[in-house]
């Protein structure tokens, strides 16, 4: 079964030969570690831990949508948070973007990410069609 790259005009993509944002694989679909970093890597959207997880989960819709499947779809969410007191923020934001039951999900506080600003950071997992066709 071949993968298929997906590339979405609303998300940049990283440096040739370092990593893909997502991939499909059959029906299942695999998104990189997304983080609030602007179009072309650019500054950071959002100052907080809210602000930042709705960026980072509006770039993981438009990746979904582009590979053919909705929010509902996503079975399972790793994210990654420098401050887990922050976890009721995300919990907020989350709940913006999923309905119904929820994707499976790990939250792990970590020492930082890839720059001082940035507080989440998240990855996703779905499988085509496994939210029934429902609007995530």
């Amino acid at each position: 079964m071949p993968k298929q790259r997906i590339v979405s005009e609303h998300v940049a993509e990283p440096p040739e030969g370092t990593w893909s944002n997502c991939l499909v694989v059959g029906n299942h679909v695999y998104i990189a570690g997304m983080t609030a970093r602007g179009g072309d890597f650019g500054g950071i959207e959002g100052t907080d831990a809210n602000e930042q997880t709705k960026a980072i989960f509006t770039k993981i819709k438009h990746l979904i949508e582009d590979a053919g499947g909705t929010m509902a779809d996503i079975v399972k969410v790793n994210i990654f948070l420098t401050d887990i007191a922050d976890r009721d923020r995300v919990w907020e934001a989350r709940r913006e973007f999923f309905t119904g039951d929820f994707p499976v999900s790990t939250l792990l506080e970590i020492s930082k990410l890839v720059l001082p600003e940035m507080k989440v950071e998240i990855e996703a997992v779905a499988v085509l069609g496994a939210g029934g066709g429902a609007d995530g």
